[in-house]
């Protein structure tokens, strides 16, 4: 049974987190909602929830309105509760997106609330993806993160790097500040710092800046009933099943596959330019969606169909920016946002190619992720083989149009993953 709940803001992260954990030797499942923990099993059927350490619920909350967020993560922990969950983790982005108002802050306060604890840590450093916090600052890679590409992020632009000045807006709670030299002295300073009446009631912000610091950092707060951070923190737990934590593939080699790209992150751009030259590939028309959506969608996926004719074992790209001068910056008046109209469009795909025999999918982009993974009406994710730091397969059944497929679904932060990843993810699947 799982003692270790999560919530994630956006689905990359759950499976992010989850991979994490995996990794670390905890059986770990990603819940697609609340409402795929509460939901009563089949009569008769085995408990789901049997063979799980860790139970990730995936949400969508990163950018909905903070009411909004703070109901669904609160159902999120009841949920985890109700099925024997005693510790938890509210999972957010390593490069701590958000607005002034949220949501991090009122989740976390709401979480602190429903759990009855009076301070837990904020520890947004995932060195493996090269982000890390060193006096309160977090760095992506060299840049600090409002020199970084994050600073024209199109939803969640970050213009501090001050992780304790971005928090402070959004909590009720103190936000206090551990350094470095603190974590280097070993968990039990550490520990004897966080229970100091200095960050009595506050949310903690630590330094780390590689994964021995995240070990002290675990250690010293495996006893929180609470804690925060980017999936780097995962780093520092043990699970109990260190040789068996990994899911079976439910794909065959050379069974279709398809990569379908919404982000316009830097990262993801660099790998849609690696796979243009290896790749079959068609970019999203946004024009044409507008103009009849369904014909759109149509010849998309029968270009896909046609490219497995020909060769299954090669999986088509479906993308919507490979160079900046690709977005779209003159909306046309009442048109329905670039974003959404992407989402829509590949989650639509999504749909229709799985239905025409997909069984491989590599999603790149949190908000795609999520409208894929609705669209496919997925409930559940068994969490597989890794492809890189923060990203893997996970085995899930699906049902588009009522009938069951099991396939593999790897879904892919923007900023994530190699430039090769389009090409190189697919040797996982053995």
């Amino acid at each position: 049974m799982p003692t270790l709940g999560a919530i994630a803001d956006d689905f990359t992260g759950a499976t992010d987190l989850a991979t994490m954990l995996v990794a670390r030797g905890f059986r770990t499942v990603v819940a697609v909602g609340a409402d795929a923990v509460a939901s009563p099993a089949e009569p008769d059927a085995p408990d789901r929830w049997a063979d799980a350490d860790a139970v990730v619920v995936a949400l969508k909350s990163r950018t909905a309105p903070v009411a909004q967020a703070v109901q669904e993560s609160r159902r999120a922990l009841r949920a985890l509760r109700a099925i024997g969950c005693r510790r938890f983790y509210f999972k957010y982005c390593s490069t701590f997106d958000s607005t002034p108002r949220g949501n991090i802050g009122p989740v976390t306060d709401a979480l602190l609330a429903e759990t009855g604890e009076r301070r837990t840590v904020v520890v947004p450093s995932f060195p493996a993806t090269g982000r890390t916090v060193y006096r309160g600052r977090l760095f992506v890679h060299d840049d600090l993160l409002d020199e970084s590409p994050m600073r024209h992020h199109p939803l969640t632009p970050m213009l501090d790097s001050r992780v304790d000045r971005l928090l402070r807006p959004q909590t009720d709670h103190p936000v206090t500040r551990v350094g470095l030299d603190t974590v280097r002295a070993g968990a039990d300073r550490l520990r004897a710092e966080l229970d100091d009446e200095a960050h009595a009631d506050a949310l903690v912000v630590v330094d780390a800046v590689d994964d021995e610091d995240l070990r002290t950092v675990a250690a010293a707060t495996e006893d929180f009933g609470l804690v925060t951070g980017a999936a780097g923190l995962a780093a520092g737990l043990t699970g109990p099943h260190p040789d068996q934590a990994r899911a079976r593939a439910a794909s065959r080699p050379g069974d279709p596959g398809v990569v379908l790209a919404g982000s316009a992150s830097a990262a993801t751009r660099a790998q849609v330019a690696h796979a243009l030259v290896r790749l079959p590939h068609r970019r999203l028309d946004l024009t044409l969606l507008r103009g009849d959506f369904g014909a759109a969608v149509a010849g998309l996926t029968a270009f896909v169909r046609d490219q497995w004719a020909h060769d299954p074992a090669r999986p088509p790209l479906i993308y919507a920016v490979a160079t900046p001068e690709d977005v779209e910056t003159d909306t046309p008046a009442g048109a329905e946002p670039p974003s959404v109209l992407v989402e829509r469009a590949l989650a639509a795909c999504a749909r229709e190619l799985v239905d025409a025999g997909a069984r491989r999918l590599l999603v790149a982009g949190g908000e795609t992720s999520g409208a894929v993974v609705t669209a496919l009406r997925a409930r559940t994710l068994a969490v597989g083989a890794p492809i890189a730091p923060g990203v893997a397969w996970a085995r899930t059944e699906v049902r588009p149009s009522g009938a069951a497929h099991t396939v593999d679904l790897a879904l892919k932060s923007g900023n994530f993953g190699g430039t090769d990843i389009f090409t190189q993810a697919w040797e996982q699947l053995v």
